[in-house]
């Protein structure tokens, strides 16, 4: 019994018995310290608004660090136990880098699709071009980005492809329109009809600021482009074109304002 007694009081006392403990509660401390530093660092982006797959980045980065602590805390209890890690270890790394060969372009996908989620550089309804393809993000994911162009194709790019990117929804679009006018018009006349239209266009929806007259811009061959700008929301530009040409048409041909057009005289020869 005294025996028993003393073989249980020097395994409470052996590194056998308090080690395993010691690496698990620093395990599991160290996940918590890592979660709470990434937070820490990511607090002020979440302040503007989080977002959901910048939040399944976030988990994914715990989970992988989670793991990798575990599995260290495992080789270490096991060396405590007179195991021989370094065996597993190099099977793991062999393994690990067969894995790395035939994942390599899903990794490399994955760790692209990171950096876009982080940068911030479009989320899901931003309008942007990609790889000379333009369109609205209608998926953001870890892989792939799908985006859907104004006739309804959708263009499926892997992350790592992309090599060019430009958002048009971070900043507002300024509308820019060369208007063709004949050589007989009077220019006062015609800044004096389109600041009347500017009563009507700053009141369209996602139009921000009045109409700008820039003056004239070209003497053509055969008409004068008299420019002029108007600010508006993100890749809202196409739609408030087309309704400002329908009121500077109308309004023209109250004012007589004549908008030039190419003419054929043709001559017929009588034998």
């Amino acid at each position: 019994m005294k025996k028993l007694f003393a073989n249980i009081i020097e395994f409470l006392l052996s590194k056998k018995f308090y080690g395993p403990i010691i690496y698990f509660i620093v395990g599991v401390l160290s996940i918590k310290i890592i979660n709470n530093i990434i937070d820490r660092i990511l607090k002020t982006r979440h302040k503007k608004g989080k977002h959901k797959k910048e939040d399944t980045v976030i988990k994914l980065i715990k989970n992988v660090i989670k793991y990798v602590i575990i599995i260290i805390v495992i080789l270490l209890i096991l060396e405590v136990y007179g195991i021989n890690t370094s065996n597993i270890i190099a099977s793991l790394g062999i393994a690990g880098a067969v894995l790395g060969l035939a994942l390599q372009d899903t990794i490399k996908n994955m760790l692209s699709g990171i950096l876009i989620i982080f940068d911030n550089r479009y989320n899901v309804g931003d309008y942007v071009k990609i790889n000379d393809f333009t369109g609205e993000v209608i998926s953001l994911g870890l892989q792939t980005t799908k985006i859907k162009s104004y006739y309804g194709e959708i263009y499926t790019v892997s992350n790592s492809s992309i090599t060019t990117i430009t958002n048009l929804s971070e900043e507002n679009s300024n509308l820019v329109i060369d208007l063709p006018v004949s050589y007989n018009t009077d220019i006062d006349l015609l800044e004096k009809t389109l600041k009347k239209l500017n009563k009507e266009i700053v009141k369209m929806d996602n139009v921000i600021e009045d109409m700008k007259l820039l003056g004239i811009e070209e003497f053509a061959s055969s008409q004068i482009n008299y420019r002029i700008s108007i600010l508006c929301k993100p890749y809202t530009q196409f739609q408030i074109k087309r309704d400002i040409f329908k009121l500077i048409k109308k309004e023209f041909d109250k004012s007589g304002i004549e908008i030039p057009y190419n003419q054929i005289d043709v001559h017929i020869k009588e034998n």
